[in-house]
């Protein structure tokens, strides 16, 4: 059987430059979402007088009272939605973002590139690598989404089982947006026009040993392959970038993981040797990158059918995402300077 020739979707001509935060945005920039918490830091609005800055950060406190007393206010009414998976919009934008926002800005100093490549509307799915030992790399992903794309777009992630049978942070997954990473429940949020991320690697990559960092593991079978292809939305490989040094994986205690039930209990070197404490993730620099998207829909009706078109795009994903880390790394000068 001849190999299916796939056809990319090109993006820019030229590539978008990286965005730096604190940087002053173009006049094309939207403002960002109402968000509890984000509103001006103590940098907002400095002049050469202390008492403007005193003047700013007091506007600053007011606008950002105003919106938690408009978000109450609506919760005690009612006023909001969930959708059928039970994501809750506001409670995302009002109180599960506004604590990401220093780790992303000011502890990872994270830098989007291609985020032209993310479209503003209808479906698409986004297609990374996974590491770090902890799953922030795919909470710095939506974060990133949700801040920096012009149209401020939610990311729906997938997720493993286990997230969804741990108390409390089962039903705020939930909340927030994610389900359960399944073709079924991937498919109806792609056809309904959502983006969505999936971390193909799973528990693979995200607990691999430290020696191993920015090697891809296995992309189980390609089920985002076919989820994609049935229905016909581009995928957007994303490379990650500083999420593996967050928490060095130099163990991993056994009899503990089956204790608790966890895939691996980690054992990093801070951590549990320092207790709490070492489960501060070091200040890594992060870099995510949006690649050219890749369409689905030049093929035919039944290409999810098609093992060797599954297995040939599987596999070209995946190769992007590996060569798009080794070029960052390359331009990568210091782990945590950047």
């Amino acid at each position: 059987m001849a190999e299916a020739r796939v056809i990319p979707l090109r993006g820019a001509d030229r590539e978008e430059p990286r965005r730096r935060h604190g940087a002053t945005p173009g006049p094309t920039a939207v403002p960002d979402p109402p968000v509890a918490g984000t509103g001006p830091g103590p940098e907002a609005g400095v002049g050469s007088e202390a008492g403007s800055q005193g003047g700013s950060d007091a506007a600053g406190w007011e606008r950002r009272l105003a919106d938690l007393l408009a978000f109450a206010r609506r919760r005690i009414q009612g006023d909001y939605q969930v959708d059928e998976f039970g994501f809750d919009p506001d409670l995302t934008d009002h109180v599960v973002m506004p604590p990401l926002r220093p780790l992303y800005e000011k502890w990872f100093r994270v830098e989007t590139i291609g985020m032209h490549n993310v479209p503003g509307e209808g479906g698409a799915l986004i297609v990374a690598n996974h590491s770090g030992t902890l799953p922030l790399d795919a909470t710095m992903t939506a974060f990133a989404v949700r801040a920096d794309h012009p149209k401020r777009r939610h990311l729906r992630m997938l997720g493993a089982d286990l997230v969804f049978k741990t108390p409390v942070l089962g039903a705020l997954a939930r909340k927030s947006g994610q389900t359960l990473a399944c073709n079924p429940d991937a498919e109806r949020l792609l056809r309904s026009g959502q983006l969505v991320g999936v971390w193909p690697e799973g528990f693979k990559g995200i607990g691999k040993p430290f020696k191993d960092r920015y090697k891809l593991q296995r992309f189980g079978r390609g089920g985002f392959v076919s989820a994609a292809l049935n229905t016909g939305v581009p995928i957007i490989p994303c490379s990650i970038v500083g999420a593996e040094e967050i928490y060095p994986k130099i163990g991993d205690i056994k009899a503990l993981a089956r204790l608790f039930g966890f895939p691996y209990f980690p054992v990093t070197p801070f951590f549990p040797l320092l207790g709490p404490l070492g489960a501060i993730p070091l200040p890594s620099k992060w870099y995510i990158e949006f690649g050219e998207p890749i369409r689905t829909d030049v093929y035919g009706a039944h290409a999810a059918d098609d093992p060797m078109l599954v297995f040939n795009l599987t596999d070209q994903v995946r190769e992007t995402i590996q060569q798009t880390l080794y070029r960052l790394l390359t331009q990568r000068r210091n782990v945590f300077l950047g």
